[in-house]
């Protein structure tokens, strides 16, 4: 279970890295929006993941309330699953 949440969690987190960093780049500066549609719609299904896999994860292995709003906090600032990984689940 937990080998599975990091996996998503680095996925997660390198999806919106790419998200923010070449695909709204190309939507804004070379007129085109596809990378947007496609990387938007992949980070979209690995967030819900994430945040799925982290309320089973606090269930099965019996987290505090903020190190769980830590960890659902870190999914949505660049470079926060990336922290989590290292700093709550190594």
């Amino acid at each position: 279970m937990l080998k599975l949440f990091k996996i998503i969690a680095f996925l997660e987190g390198a999806s919106l890295l790419l998200l923010l960093f070449f695909a709204m780049p190309m939507k804004y500066y070379f007129q085109e929006p596809i990378f947007v549609k496609i990387i938007g719609m992949a980070h979209g299904v690995l967030f819900v993941a994430y945040i799925i896999l982290a309320i089973m994860a606090k269930i099965e292995l019996n987290w505090s309330y903020k190190k769980m709003g830590i960890i659902c906090l870190a999914s949505v600032v660049p470079f926060g699953t990336f922290y989590v990984e290292k700093k709550y689940l190594s």
